[in-house]
């Protein structure tokens, strides 16, 4: 019996593309498929995957659908800007929130160091930098990180007793989170700059612009913020390093608000909180933030949950936590910002680590999530329209589903990653990438560019080993 050949060979081929190569060198056709042993084949974290896609498999993908249900469901509103120390409880007395998982004061980066200093002198603790520091090294300030108490601030992420602060609540939810109002662009302590026009900065905040904000909100009722960060970003936001859009629909809703406390009785400042607000492209920032710490809040305590609902950077250490362990912090070495655009005369030497708490936004699709909405941001970045594409694509292979209340026009509206679903992080070896920008390290020169934070794997198979191992417990 004999046997003819095919007249034409087509290969389907798994692993190194030079296999493939050598077939199509010869006519052959084929479909080259991209495959990596899992976890890079690292055995204790195969059996880990094992477990939490075998075994426990159909409870975290319950679980994780109910974190995501709940994510999605999140209609968190700003009802009003207070005091911080009024607003937050547990900020009393002479206390300084930070971001980041908790640090201490001999550990903390230089630019987190110079805003706490600053704060000091701003609540009048300390009559210069010296005695400031003085007292930070004593102790005899507390120190606590902000996600401890409802409160996520962005870069340095410093907030103070009476640092007014952005209040968004979750009726539905019961949950409410905060932020400082965000300070703009040039010397701020968010960029990690501690000098007096800094400081002068945060009297203004507190003397003139909060009581205003709060009166506006009063006025013209409670801002749905996701309501305005879909519409940003269908007007090409990302809502992490862009959100000009969603800071105009912002003053739209506000300037029926302005323009009744206008003319003779308008409160004194009306006009120069008016301009900082259009003038700030970073104002709607820290409500998306505040928002995003709502969601993060309602999708906690569903047990076996491996979905990611915060990442926080203190410029030292990166922390993650996980819905089905809440409380719990996982970290790692925070890192450096890659993809980075300087400014001239500056170099990646000069660069800061990672830091702020601002990465919760990806926690719930938005920013480095949805980077495709936002051309402009991947331009910045030395990229374009298809890099950032691309990004997007990237991140939805580690995401557990896809967002119905943020879509992306470019891709036909398909909806935003959302979900970061720490089992494919660590099967994937892919991270969440987290659009941001680059402190100095050292000098205080305050922001010198922009990039994209790719995140360390260890926090995430840290998580995930925690998590393996109480649902072996018995319930």
């Amino acid at each position: 019996m004999t046997h003819s050949l095919p007249a034409r060979i087509a290969a389907v081929n798994v692993g190194l593309t030079s296999f493939g190569a050598a077939l199509r060198d010869q006519g052959a056709a084929v479909l080259d498929v991209e495959w990596r042993p899992p976890a890079k084949g690292d055995p204790d974290a195969v059996a880990l995957l094992e477990r939490l896609w075998g075994r426990h498999g159909e409870l975290v993908d319950r679980a994780n659908a109910e974190v995501v249900a709940r994510i999605e469901a999140a209609q968190p509103l700003a009802v009003t800007v207070a005091p911080a120390g009024e607003a937050i409880d547990g900020l009393d007395g002479r206390m300084l929130l930070h971001c980041g998982p908790p640090i201490a004061w001999v550990r903390m980066c230089d630019p987190q160091r110079r805003a706490l200093v600053a704060a000091c002198l701003f609540e009048g603790w300390a009559q210069d930098r010296t005695e400031a520091a003085a007292l930070l090294d004593a102790g005899d300030v507390a120190l606590a990180s902000g996600n401890e108490h409802g409160h996520v601030g962005p870069m340095t992420g410093v907030c103070s007793p009476s640092m007014p602060v952005w209040v968004v609540e979750d009726e539905g939810a019961g949950v409410r989170a905060f932020s400082t109002l965000n300070e703009g662009p040039g010397n701020t302590l968010w960029f990690g700059v501690g000098d007096d026009e800094s400081v002068e900065r945060l009297r203004f905040f507190r003397d003139v612009a909060r009581p205003l904000l709060a009166q506006l909100l009063e006025r013209e009722g409670p801002v749905d913020v996701f309501a305005l960060a879909a519409q940003g970003l269908q007007m090409g936001d990302e809502l992490h390093m862009r959100s000009q859009a969603a800071g105009n629909l912002l003053l739209r809703e506000l300037a029926g608000g302005f323009a009744a406390l206008g003319g003779r009785d308008a409160p004194p400042g009306a006009e120069e909180v008016a301009r900082f607000v259009a003038g700030n492209h970073h104002f709607f920032l820290t409500l998306t933030m505040a928002a995003a710490k709502c969601a993060s809040l309602a999708a906690e305590g569903v047990r076996g949950s491996t979905i990611v609902n915060l990442i926080s950077r203190n410029g030292t250490d990166v922390g993650i936590r996980v819905a089905g362990l809440p409380g719990q912090w996982f970290e790692a070495p925070a890192a450096p910002v890659q993809d980075a655009l300087l400014r001239d005369g500056f170099t990646d030497r000069d660069a800061g680590r990672d830091i702020g708490d601002s990465a919760v936004i990806e926690c719930v699709g938005l920013g480095g999530m949805a980077l495709a909405a936002s051309p402009a941001v991947a331009a910045f970045l030395g990229g374009g329209a298809a890099e950032a594409v691309a990004r997007t694509r990237l991140m939805g292979e580690i995401c557990a589903a896809r967002s119905d209340r943020f879509t992306i026009p470019s891709l036909d509206f398909a909806g935003v990653p959302l979900g970061i679903d720490a089992r494919l992080v660590v099967e994937l070896g892919v991270t969440p990438q987290i659009t941001t920008g680059v402190l100095h390290a050292s000098s205080g020169a305050g922001q010198i560019g922009a990039g994209v934070a790719h995140q360390p794997l260890a926090p995430f198979a840290g998580a995930l080993a925690a998590l393996a191992a109480d649902l072996d417990r018995p319930s």
